[in-house]
């Protein structure tokens, strides 16, 4: 019997990273295969990338991939189906701004991107304004958070 391939998942930080303040490249890590395995796919196999750009980066992305010339907080590619490839985007500057907005820590703020951005690679999917919060995919992803959240904070 052969032994499972866990999922490889790399993060790949903003320049300067000694000025990152957010999540750590673990609990980043723990935050994409908690969604993979809540996302209802066997996660053996998978390989994902979490990168962050700055503002004017991911307004590019999102302008060349999905016709949208504006900045947009998290962009996921998927790549491959079985095992699941999939390359995620992330904006610091958009998650700091949101979770400002909303009185939000920044830092659970990204986590939420990886989670949402994992579950969109899945195939889950929400309707767009208001709707999106109602949704069976934000009602995972908050959960997923809640769990992830109360056990960072159990370990520091």
């Amino acid at each position: 019997m052969t032994e499972p391939v866990p999922p490889a998942v790399r993060i790949d930080f903003p320049s300067g990273e000694d000025d990152w303040r957010g999540p750590s490249e673990a609990e980043l890590q723990v935050a994409a295969r908690a969604a993979l395995r809540a996302g209802g796919a066997a996660c053996e196999g998978a390989e994902l990338s979490v990168t962050f750009l700055p503002a004017a980066a991911m307004r590019a992305l999102n302008r060349d991939y999905h016709g949208v010339d504006d900045l947009t907080d998290v962009l996921a590619f998927g790549l491959g189906e079985d095992p699941l490839v999939g390359d995620i985007y992330i904006s610091p500057e958009a998650a700091e701004a949101s979770a400002g907005e909303l009185g939000l820590d920044p830092a659970a703020e990204i986590l939420r991107l990886v989670i949402h951005g994992v579950l969109h690679l899945l195939g889950h999917d929400h309707p767009e304004g208001e709707a999106r919060y109602a949704s069976p995919m934000f009602e995972l992803q908050e959960r997923l958070l809640a769990r992830l959240l109360a056990e960072f904070r159990g370990r520091a």
